[in-house]
C-alpha cells in the first residue's frame, strides 16, 4: 500500500508497553526495588487480571507487566531499550541491587549498552542516553 501523498497518521508516542511476567508480584517488586521504576498502578478490580504499571521516573511511557496474553509467554520480550544517563554508574548499582546481566556494558554499533534479565527472563537493553 502506497500511503505517499496521503495524510499522515497523529500518533504522538507510546503510552504503554507490556512485559509478560508469569507473577505480577515478583516483577512488580523487581522492577519498583531494584531497578528503582515507580508505581504507577496496582489494580486487580477486573476479574483473573491484575492490572500491574509501572514507569521509569520522569519517563511518559509505562510497562504494564501481564500474564493474560496467550501469545506472550513470560519471558518472551526481547530488546526493550531503557536509556541511562550514567551507564557504568547504573549498571554497577543494580549488580549490587541483584540484577543479572548477560555480560558487562559493551561498546555496540548502536552505543554503549548492557543487557539484563528481568526474573523471567525478558531482555532489557541498558543503554547509555546519546
Amino acid at each position: 500500500m502506497n500511503v505517499q501523498g496521503a495524510s499522515a497518521a497523529k500518533i504522538s508516542g507510546v503510552a504503554v508497553v507490556s512485559i509478560p511476567v508469569s507473577d505480577p508480584a515478583r516483577s512488580k517488586a523487581f522492577y519498583v526495588d531494584q531497578l528503582g521504576f515507580q508505581l504507577v498502578r496496582d489494580d486487580d478490580s477486573i476479574p483473573c487480571i491484575r492490572w500491574v504499571q509501572v514507569a521509569p521516573r520522569e519517563s511518559s511511557t509505562s510497562l504494564t507487566l501481564v500474564t493474560w496474553f496467550g501469545t506472550m509467554p513470560p519471558g518472551s520480550l526481547q530488546g526493550l531499550v531503557l536509556q541511562s544517563d550514567d551507564l557504568d554508574s547504573d549498571y554497577r548499582t543494580l549488580m549490587d541491587r541483584g540484577v543479572s546481566f548477560d555480560s558487562p556494558p559493551t561498546q555496540q554499533p548502536r552505543g554503549l549498552d548492557a543487557v539484563m534479565l528481568d526474573p523471567d527472563g525478558n531482555k532489557l537493553v541498558l543503554q547509555r542516553r546519546p
